[in-house]
């Protein structure tokens, strides 16, 4: 046996990663007009595995072209598939190139499949005592996972060992092939038993062992579902031998010959220069093609560290002749409210950068912090000189602590990748400088550690901290020579982030500055009042029950409901245990009172724990006010978000909700004012569909739900019921968010043939919707992502998924995201005009708090009528739709009181 029989095998899923890079990352192309998305994002991730890794053993596989030993099986296997996009076969080829130059083994097996190849490995590993890795996302490749096997999804960043599996699946790794023949995969074609998704397939394969044990037992299934099953009896067969992989495939190499890689230095070279790759470039010029991205915190990058009087005055100069400043500041916190000055960091051209230490505990310089920021003040504060940072946001407020208000803010690469793709990636630096760079950045946890021991930026020695502050402001330069482009050239894009988000940063700033008063005695008096309700509620429980328990203990509840109690169980838990989740105990409380009694307790100790405990806790002492953190680059849609806390999710629906922004309150001489939208998605949906009805409906001021009613169920406006409405409420706002009519079945508590009238009923009244949503979901597929009215882009990489869940899912948000985009486009366009004529310190309002569709402010009593006139007129005008704009202000002592 070879002396390094025990070194872990690595296998990469080359075509699973290949078709998964090709919809997720945005299109990359090199001068030629060569895409090379596909290519960067499948060898930048082996690059990453090298590096990380360092692995021994390292095979590639891809499918073989053409047909396979299934098609014999089946000559309807993927039949259904699409052909391969054009502008993904062009990029195989010179993939293969790559891996083949970076000197790893590639692997392709005519008439087998990557799978099969990857079984083989498997089982030749195993016999020989390796323990093996395999890089993918094909949940296939689940049935291969062991003690010694695991299953690696490195783009979604998830591990499978064989718990991971039975958790995800519901079965074990010997059961999956089991079950994916039962749930069928309608991509692959391949039949499955109709209406089995994975939760029925794992509950029979639980109850009965095996595959073949529940087509031993079918007839003891009843119901609808039984008989999809008896249906399907006779494929089920040939299912399961689709979806078995073949562990005995030819190979003509053994696993010595997959030796670490040894990279073909010239020829990957001239492969780097062609497809554009620059970065990997430079690195493989200066020695390090066989470190990967990670690590190179820009070989090339000098840092220079200023210390002296001269040096400092150098720096000013060279800030004042850039065309763009990249800034970073560097502090004691990431509160800014709170953050002191450590350090600046700065980038106006590639490879070079400048940290001026200014609160470190050891630094040596000829100036004090005050003296260096008197000798930045005047650049950072000069709107003619462009700036560039990275969540510019937070170093705006850090500048304002310190007594510098920064002007000129002109990109923020956060942003810039945010407009780009909003689902691509994370938008902190190191992420884009991986995806974007191929670049690995100093840590945080590298120069100052981690856990309890980890030490604040003041405490970090200068040396280091010059490495890692001036790195960052130099990858924020060359992030955006990168994205700028690729940015200004995707469509209207371009124009949102320039005048929407980039202008929004002050705004945001400032309200966060701002934050709300809290009137903290209230919410005590509050808390004390939902501990008492709790108290009364766990006495009703346990009488119920039968007995005393704890409330918050699934286990035990478990025991109650279903074993003491006998209440018939609704679902399982993906480990078979009685499911007690919060859907399941909603339908049980139609029937028993327990579970009535339990979903009552959990909201109020929800309300309590996160809101009257919470929100005292998080009230500053200098101000009184709670001080939320606005987040720009979180939805896919555009919404903005809100954290730490997250004033956006208080609950309004119930009494003891709503009463948590009674706390909310003005202060003296003021009143707390609340503009909000008045069904502005809807308004959105009547424009966009063309739709005659919604339009005629919204033009006659009717109560749009109402109206509805009326359509769907053949009434006058007058019979309408309350019932009626809510239904039709229901239909408006759920096929907004693609319901489905089991899902709008389940919301009415009707049938789905009912549902599925009243949903035909809609688009019969509406059809300009149905076109819409037809339309939508075809661009989708086209295109790859959907737009809103001011061109914010919002890509949709699950759209080609051959996973029809995961398709369908993409499906709905294609229909929902121009929706809930075009209304946070809106928003923020008020909100910018809003802030513009509030500007000064004698304004008479301010903006404190904007959730949703909804704007909050400050208002000066005397001012009420002014504010409350201009903030409609400006909230109507920030958009033009076929629909009118309506703005419902409300004006009280407190949040609660002004709606």
């Amino acid at each position: 046996m070879a002396s390094n029989e025990h070194e872990t095998l690595y296998l990469v899923d080359g075509s699973s990663y290949l078709y998964r890079a090709f919809h997720a990352l945005p299109s990359l192309t090199a001068a030629d007009g060569q895409p090379t998305g596909a290519i960067f994002g499948v060898a930048n991730m082996v690059r990453r595995l090298i590096h990380e890794r360092a692995p021994a053993r390292l095979a590639v596989i891809f499918d073989a072209p053409g047909r396979n030993f299934r098609h014999d099986l089946d000559p309807e296997y993927k039949a259904n598939r699409p052909p391969m996009p054009g502008d993904l076969r062009r990029q195989i080829e010179p993939l293969h190139e790559v891996i083949d130059a970076m000197g790893v083994q590639r692997v392709i097996v005519d008439g087998v499949e990557a799978d099969d190849v990857i079984a083989t490995l498997v089982r030749r590993a195993r016999e020989a005592g390796a323990p093996v890795l395999i890089s993918s996302g094909d949940k296939d490749l689940a049935q291969l996972v062991g003690d010694d096997v695991v299953l690696e999804d490195t783009m979604q960043d998830k591990r499978y060992d064989p718990a991971a599996v039975e958790e995800k699946f519901g079965v074990g790794p010997d059961l999956v092939g089991d079950l994916l023949a039962l749930t069928g995969d309608a991509s692959d074609n391949i039949p499955g038993v109709e209406k089995c998704g994975p939760k029925t397939a794992a509950k029979w394969l639980n109850k009965y062992g095996s595959l073949a044990a529940v087509i031993e037992h079918a007839d003891e299934i009843g119901g609808r579902i039984g008989e999809h099953l008896n249906a399907a009896l006779d494929q089920l067969p040939r299912s399961r031998e689709l979806v078995a992989l073949k562990d005995d495939v030819a190979l003509d190499f053994d696993l010595d010959a997959l030796g670490p890689p040894e990279a073909d230095r010239e020829r990957l070279v001239e492969l780097l220069k062609r497809f554009g790759f620059t970065t990997w470039l430079r690195q493989v010029d200066a020695g390090d093609a066989d470190d990967g991205p990670a690590g190179d915190a820009a070989a090339d990058l000098d840092i220079e560290l200023v210390t002296t009087r001269g040096q400092l005055a150098a720096l000013v100069e060279a800030l004042e002749r850039a065309e763009l400043i990249a800034f970073d500041t560097e502090t004691t916190s990431l509160e800014p409210l709170d953050a002191d000055l450590v350090g600046f960091s700065f980038a106006v051209e590639p490879g070079r950068a400048y940290y001026v230490p200014v609160g470190h505990v050891d630094q040596d310089t000829e100036f004090d912090r005050d003296e260096a920021v008197a000798a930045l003040r005047p650049v950072l504060e000069d709107a003619d000189r462009p700036k560039l940072a990275h969540h510019t946001k937070y170093d705006l407020n850090v500048l304002e602590r310190a007594g510098v208000r920064l002007a000129g803010i002109a990109h923020d690469t956060m942003l810039e990748s945010y407009c780009y793709n909003a689902t691509a990636t994370r938008h902190d630096l190191d992420s884009l400088a991986g995806r974007y760079l191929g670049r690995t950045t100093i840590s945080y946890e590298d120069v100052a550690g981690k856990g309890k021991a980890q030490l604040r930026f003041d405490e970090v020695p200068v040396a280091a901290a010059a490495d890692y502050a001036g790195e960052d402001a130099e990858v924020c330069l060359a992030l955006h020579r990168k994205l700028w482009p690729e940015l200004a050239e995707s469509g209207r894009a371009a124009e949102v982030y320039r005048d929407l988000e980039i202008p929004l940063i002050r705004v945001l700033a400032r309200m966060e500055r701002t934050g709300v008063l809290v009137d903290t005695e209230r919410l005590a008096v509050q808390s004390a009042e939902l501990a008492e309700r709790m108290s009364e509620l766990e006495q009703q429980a346990w009488a119920a029950a039968g007995g005393e328990f704890n409330l918050g203990s699934p286990k035990q509840l478990q025991e109650i409901l279903f074993e003491r109690l006998e209440i018939p169980v609704v679902r399982k838990t993906p480990k078979g245990q009685p499911s007690t989740a919060e859907d399941v105990l909603q339908e049980l409380a139609a029937e028993h009172a327990l579970p009535a009694l339990i979903l009552k307790h959990r909201s109020l100790s929800k309300l309590k724990s996160t809101y009257t405990d919470r929100l005292p806790e998080k009230v500053r002492a200098d101000s009184g006010r709670i001080h939320t953190h606005y987040h720009q680059a979180n939805t896919a849609t555009g919404r903005l978000s809100s954290a730490d806390p997250n004033l956006q999710n208080i609950p309004i629906r119930t009494e003891e909700g709503r009463r948590i922004r009674k706390a909310f309150v003005a202060p003296d001489g003021w009143r707390v004012m609340a503009a909000d939208y008045s069904q502005i998605e809807l308004r959105i949906m009547a424009h966009l569909s063309d739709d005659d009805g919604l339009k005629k409906a919204f033009a006659a001021g009717e109560d749009i739900h109402r109206a509805t009613a009326a359509e769907v169920f053949g009434r006058t406006l007058d019979e309408v019921t309350a019932d009626q409405r809510r239904a039709a409420k229901a239909i408006n706002f759920g096929l907004m968010y693609g319901m489905s009519a089991w899902g709008l079945a389940r919301q009415l508590e009707t049938d789905r043939d009912t549902a599925s009238e009243y949903i035909d009923t809609y688009f019969a009244r509406y059809p300009g919707v149905r076109d819409f949503m037809d339309r939508t979901r075809e661009q989708a597929r086209r295109d790859g992502f959907v737009e809103t009215l001011a061109g914010r882009r919002l890509w949709l990489p699950e759209i080609r998924s051959r996973n029809r869940q995961r398709q369908q899912a993409a499906e709905r948000a294609a229909i929902n995201a121009p929706l809930q985009g075009t209304a946070a486009d809106i928003i923020k366009r008020a909100m910018l005009d809003v802030d513009a004529w509030l500007t000064g310190d004698e304004a008479p309002a301010r903006l404190i708090m904007q959730v949703h569709d909804e704007l909050v402010l400050e208002v000066r009593e005397e001012a009420v009528q002014e504010v409350g006139k201009g903030i409609t007129e400006r909230m109507e005008a920030a958009a033009e739709l076929d629909v009118e704009l309506i703005v419902e202000v409300g004006i009280g002592e407190d949040w609660d009181a002004a709606h």
